[in-house]
């Protein structure tokens, strides 16, 4: 069997935390993901009983997807970039517009190696939360390799989600 890393662990805790306070809340989660290609959604099916809390995964690398997916508009994407607040609170709002969730996250970034600019540099990621109490946003920048860089955005993705669903409103 293989061994789960430190960093592997926190994101299944934090997943777990999640998990309970979805279920206290009676809600549903859905995902919004671009450079971390499905990991959260992963992350969270790994819990046994996360049918129960989980409702979609939305993988939406390409501009394209985050368009006829989310519903993210094409001007948006062109005006400010994939990699962009605006961005990612849109793809969180159009994750609960296109799903029966009522909660959702998003993320999109420049996980490397390549990709980065001045402006965003490689490791820089948005996210995008949207619960029955706000859509809320903000960006990290990561430091490592594309691996870590995906790691690190899972990790606070859900660090974040736990800390909303903590405090809803």
């Amino acid at each position: 069997m293989q061994s789960l890393s430190n960093q592997e662990l926190l994101a299944h805790d934090l997943c777990a935390l999640a998990a309970d306070l979805m279920l206290k809340h009676q809600w549903m989660l859905a995902t919004a993901e671009s450079c971390t290609g499905g990991l959260i959604a992963a992350t969270c099916t790994d819990l046994a009983g996360s049918s129960a809390w989980l409702e979609r995964g939305f993988v939406t690398y390409s501009n394209a997807a985050k368009t006829e997916l989310l519903g993210v508009p094409a001007a948006l994407i062109a005006t400010h970039g994939a990699v962009s607040e605006p961005v990612a609170r849109a793809m969180a709002s159009g994750a609960l517009q296109h799903s029966h969730a009522q909660v959702a996250l998003s993320v999109t970034g420049i996980a490397g190696p390549s990709g980065g600019s001045p402006d965003k540099p490689v490791g820089t990621v948005w996210f995008g939360w949207a619960t029955p109490g706000g859509v809320w946003s903000e960006v990290q920048r990561f430091d490592g390799d594309r691996a870590a860089v995906r790691a690190a955005t899972v990790q606070h993705s859900l660090q974040r989600l736990v800390n909303l669903l903590r405090t809803p409103d």
